[in-house]
């Protein structure tokens, strides 16, 4: 394993928990059996729990809710509620849109302070909403939906500095991006801090910043589409001027592994973790999330790619790469009912695990897998699924009555739903995935499975 930003003590990485990993783009199923439905999100962490907020796009393109998540590893999320929901009317009614949410917590007022995009469906308004809350994960207050300044806005995120003050980014087609300076209380936007022109063609959107030091670094977008983005990054020491020229932090070539910016993470005072959303435009429901852990030096920021990779534990700038994996092929697994191989060119065998669950009740059982540690563990099931909704297993465990798991449209490739299992020391571990209730199941091309 490799280990990034600084050293930690061994009891900080125990082997029981270094295994549980991010997996950028892949399914992630959360305890409720559903994918993750978070997008657009912003993070805050409160005595050592993580809390995401984001767009619930279960419904499609309109508004349903603003979701909370908590989570005190970045892996396992618990949806512990909606801040927001569907009205039969109004701002929040039918037919609208909601998108990149935003809290930052008011000292002052003890207030959680929410802002978002605010649009009718065809993107006319281009406003901004503000409601607050008493807790991060509660209910909160709707207030009202405006333009700030009277300007239209757009893609837009949130700043709290070190001084307490607070800060709306906003963009739009005409003016480009701007900082913009909150009211103490947080609920009114009231002057232009500094305005990112559009002279040479600068098109940027999708905002998101952080401090590390003396130095602000602001992340966004190019506006090149929901499937192309190139991200890019500028510096400051402050936030009224100075800002060097827009870099690329992603590989070139890359659309930033396709992804668009959404929140950077600050773990440290020179580290963070870039948060992306992988847009499927015409099924916002099955978007999933790209999460990376950035390389900072100086004013410099680089990211690269990683099929997952292991958070460290919070206020730790720490992360590891996956221990080795070992792949298990479903086609050499014990079939049970009527599942059976089915071609695959893209698979690693060109054959799958397929007709898991129906009326037949298929079943694919992988037996002695091996694993070096008694814990928990991250599992990769490479799968696809040729419908345009989600397919669902039950996945049972030595033995265990199983966990309802997910697995999103994917055709072509086989792509990666997560597994968060407790494994034993050895080669006598046994998983089973079958149907849930009377649906399908996935195609299950393998297995990746971590050893240390």
């Amino acid at each position: 394993m490799r280990l990034a930003f600084l050293s930690l003590p061994a009891t900080l990485f125990s082997l029981a928990t270094a295994s549980l990993q991010v997996v950028p783009g892949g399914t992630w199923t959360t305890p409720n059996g559903e994918h993750l439905q978070a997008h657009g999100a912003g993070l805050m962490v409160e005595n050592g729990t993580y809390y995401m907020i984001g767009e619930d796009k279960s419904g499609g393109h309109s508004f349903s809710n603003v979701n909370c998540y908590s989570s005190t590893d970045l892996v396992q999320w618990t949806l512990v509620g909606a801040l927001l929901t569907r009205q039969a009317s109004g701002d929040l009614g039918p037919n609208r849109v909601v998108e990149r949410p935003k809290v930052i917590y008011n000292d002052r007022t003890r207030k959680y302070v929410l802002w978002m995009h605010m649009d009718s469906s065809n993107y006319g308004e281009a406003r901004v909403a503000v409601a607050t809350g008493d807790s991060v994960c509660g209910r909160y207050q709707y207030i009202r939906s405006f333009q700030p300044l009277g300007r239209e806005s757009r893609d837009m995120g949130l700043f709290k500095d070190d001084d307490g003050k607070g800060y709306l980014l906003t963009e739009d087609r005409q003016h480009g991006l701007r900082i913009v300076a909150l009211s103490d209380d947080y609920l009114n936007p009231t002057t232009d801090v500094f305005s990112w022109r559009l002279e040479g063609g600068n098109r940027v959107e999708a905002p998101a910043m952080i401090k590390l030091g003396r130095t602000y670094f602001m992340f966004a977008s190019m506006m090149t589409g929901w499937d192309s983005n190139e991200n890019q990054y500028t510096t400051s020491t402050s936030l009224t001027g100075g800002w060097s020229a827009w870099k690329k932090f992603a590989d070139n070539g890359s659309k930033t592994y396709n992804s668009q910016t959404t929140y950077i993470l600050k773990t440290s005072e020179s580290s963070g973790i870039y948060l992306g959303d992988r847009w499927m435009k015409d099924n916002l429901m099955a978007s999933t999330y790209v999460w990376l852990p950035l390389s900072i030096s100086g004013t410099t920021v680089t990211m690269k790619n990683f099929v997952s990779w292991v958070p460290g534990p919070p206020g730790f700038s720490a992360w590891q790469n996956p221990p080795t994996e070992t792949s298990y092929e479903g086609e050499n697994a014990v079939y049970g009912g009527k599942a059976r191989n089915v071609d695959c060119s893209t698979c690693s065998g060109k054959v799958t695990a397929g007709y898991i669950g129906g009326p037949d009740r298929g079943s694919v059982t992988f037996n002695n897998i091996r694993s070096d540690i008694d814990g928990m563990t991250t599992i990769r099931i490479k799968f696809l699924n040729g419908d345009s909704s989600p397919r669902y297993a039950n996945v049972r465990v030595n033995g265990d009555g199983g966990r309802k798991i997910a697995f999103l449209p994917a055709k072509g490739d086989p792509a990666s739903s997560t597994l968060h299992v407790n494994l034993r020391r050895g080669s006598s571990n046994t998983i089973v995935i079958e149907g849930f209730g009377n649906g399908w199941g996935p195609d299950v091309d393998r297995l990746m499975v971590p050893v240390q």
